[in-house]
C-alpha cells in the first residue's frame, strides 16, 4: 500500500507544470530577449544586447541583485515577426522569469498575445507604437516615450521653422504606420496635410519608387520612419534626385548605425531621441554608461544607452521585489514612481506602465558625431 501511494504521489508530481526558472534555480534570474542579431537591422539588436549586458555584468560582478546574478538569454529574430513569436514561445517554454529589451513594433506585437496569455512581464521594448500601449497590458512596461511624442516634437520644430510642406517616408508595416499616424496627428492639429507619403518594405533598401513618389512634389522636409539601412538608402537617392530639403527621423532608426551607413552624407539629418545624450556628462546615468562602455571597449551610442538605462531601472524593480515572483515584480516596478536613475525621472505607478515622455532632437554631423 505504501509503495502504491508513493508511486501515485510521484506520478502526480511529474504531471505538475514546470515552475519558473527563478523557482527552479534560485541561484540566478533568467531574462529572455528576442531581437535582430543578423540581417539589415542587426545593429539595433546587437546594441540593445550590449548595453543591457554592460549593466547586468557590472551588477553580477558586485554580487548580483539580492545575491542573485542576472542572465540575459538573447535569441535572433532578424526583425521578422514570425521568428520573434517562435523565439518567445521558446523562451516561455524554457521558463525565463521575464522578457526584456525586445526590438521593433511588428516583432513585439507578434509576441504580445503570448505575453498576455502566459502572464509574463515584458520590460522596455524598443518601440514607441501606440498599439503596444493602448489598450494597456498589465504585463508590459515601456521605458521610452511614444512615437506620437517623437513626431509631435518633430512637426512642432519644422513648422516653427516655417517648413509646412512635410512628406513622410515610412516602413510598410505596423512600425511605419505608427510613425505615419503620429505625423498625421501632429499635422492635423495645425490644420495641415502631408505633401506626400511613400513606403519601403521591412528589411529592404528598395527605395526607388518612394523617391519617385515624394521628390517631385518638392517637400521642404521629409520625416522618415524606418530602420537605418533603408533610411540611408533613401537619403542618398533623394538627394541624387534633387531633394534639397531636410530629413528628420525617429529614434528607432538607430542613430549610430545611421551615422555608420551614411558617413559624411549624415550631415544635417535630425533624429528625435528618447534617452539622455550618451556622449556628455549632464546626466548621472550617461556618465555611468560611458564609464562602463569604456571599460568594455565599446563605443557609446543611443541604442545601447537605452538598454543600459532599461537594465538599471529593471534591476531596481528586482531589488524591490522581495520574494521572487512575477506578480511581485509587477508590484515592484509599479512602485518606481519618482525613481531617478540619474537624470531620467521614472513615472511608473499602479496601472501606469509608461515611464517617460522625454524627447529631444539631435543633429548628425558629417564626421560621425551627434550634435546635442
Amino acid at each position: 500500500m505504501q509503495r502504491r501511494q508513493c508511486l501515485t504521489a510521484l506520478a502526480a508530481a511529474l504531471a505538475l507544470p514546470p515552475l519558473p526558472a527563478l523557482t527552479q534555480d534560485r541561484r540566478r534570474i533568467v531574462l529572455g530577449q528576442s531581437c535582430p542579431l543578423s540581417g539589415p537591422t542587426a545593429q539595433l539588436g546587437l546594441q540593445m544586447q550590449a548595453g543591457a549586458r554592460l549593466f547586468f555584468d557590472a551588477q553580477n560582478a558586485a554580487g548580483g541583485i539580492n545575491g542573485l546574478p542576472v542572465e540575459l538569454k538573447t535569441l535572433d529574430d532578424g526583425y521578422e515577426p514570425e521568428r520573434c513569436k517562435a523565439n518567445t514561445e521558446q523562451l516561455i517554454a524554457e521558463d525565463v522569469f521575464a522578457l526584456f529589451g525586445y526590438v521593433g513594433t511588428p516583432t513585439t506585437l507578434a509576441a504580445l498575445p503570448l505575453v498576455n496569455q502566459k502572464q509574463i512581464p515584458l520590460f522596455a521594448p524598443l518601440t514607441g507604437a501606440e498599439a503596444l500601449r493602448d489598450p494597456a497590458s498589465r504585463w508590459v512596461f515601456h521605458l521610452r516615450a511614444s512615437y506620437f511624442d517623437e513626431t509631435a516634437l518633430i512637426v512642432k520644430q519644422l513648422t516653427q521653422l516655417g517648413l509646412n510642406k512635410i512628406s513622410v517616408f515610412h516602413q510598410n508595416d505596423s512600425y511605419g504606420r505608427a510613425g505615419l499616424d503620429g505625423v498625421l496627428r501632429a499635422l492635423k492639429s495645425l490644420n495641415l496635410n502631408p505633401t506626400g507619403t511613400a513606403t519601403v518594405e521591412r528589411n529592404s533598401v528598395d527605395v526607388a519608387k518612394a523617391v519617385a513618389d515624394l521628390v517631385p512634389a518638392m517637400p521642404e522636409a521629409i520625416v522618415m520612419v524606418s530602420a537605418y539601412k533603408s533610411c540611408a538608402a533613401f537619403i542618398r537617392a533623394a538627394r541624387k534626385a534633387g531633394f534639397g530639403g531636410v530629413f528628420y527621423t525617429v529614434s528607432f532608426v538607430g542613430t549610430q548605425a545611421l551615422l555608420d551607413e551614411l558617413g559624411k552624407d549624415a550631415l544635417g539629418v535630425v533624429v528625435s531621441q528618447v534617452v539622455p545624450y550618451p556622449f556628455g556628462t549632464a546626466s548621472g546615468v550617461a556618465a555611468e554608461y560611458q564609464a562602463a562602455a569604456r571599460k568594455a571597449s565599446q563605443t557609446p551610442n543611443y541604442t545601447a544607452m537605452e538598454a543600459f538605462l532599461a537594465a538599471k531601472v529593471f534591476s531596481e524593480g528586482l531589488r524591490r521585489m522581495g520574494r521572487p515572483s512575477r506578480e511581485g515584480l509587477i508590484a515592484a516596478l509599479e512602485s518606481l514612481s519618482g525613481y531617478n536613475p540619474g537624470g531620467f525621472n521614472i513615472k511608473f505607478g499602479p496601472g501606469k506602465h509608461v515611464a517617460s515622455n522625454f524627447v529631444e532632437l539631435s543633429m548628425l554631423t558629417g564626421d560621425g558625431k551627434v550634435r546635442h
